[in-house]
């Protein structure tokens, strides 16, 4: 990436931050659809929220999978979160636990604490008081 772009990228995001959202829409569309997880995680979240666009279930779908493939642990707890609560896809208990594993076993505490409760709760997963302990204790409980 040039420094051009980098700039550019890095401008999206801080549009993004300062919640400036269509200037980010318009910023980091080319970054996402040339597969930057980071600018497709954000074009999610504003797809998702309808922030400086329309609220568009599909495209917040389109986004938020494309970078939770690619590994961005927020966006595969959003993705989870998306299955868990049925928001902008039918609720899978099991799929949103697919993916909350894979942002947890990255680290982030917030996948592994949503992964323990449902464990705990044997929600879209057996009930499981073991693997919830496992889980929580991971994220600091």
């Amino acid at each position: 990436m040039s420094d051009n772009e980098n700039m550019e990228l890095a401008s999206g995001i801080a549009a993004f931050e300062a919640k400036h959202f269509s200037r980010s829409l318009q910023l980091l569309s080319p970054f996402a659809n040339d597969g930057n997880a980071d600018a497709q995680y954000r074009m999610a979240i504003m797809y998702q929220n309808g922030l400086g666009v329309a609220r568009n279930c599909e495209a917040a779908v389109k986004w938020m999978r494309a970078a939770a493939e690619q590994g961005l642990p927020l966006a595969q707890h959003g993705l989870g979160f998306m299955y868990l609560e049925g928001e902008c896809v039918d609720a899978d208990g099991s799929e949103a636990a697919t993916w909350f594993r894979r942002a947890a076993e990255q680290g982030l505490a917030g996948s592994q604490t949503t992964l323990a409760m449902m464990y705990e709760e044997g929600r879209g997963v057996d009930k499981d008081p073991d693997e919830a302990q496992k889980w929580y204790k991971m994220a600091g409980f």
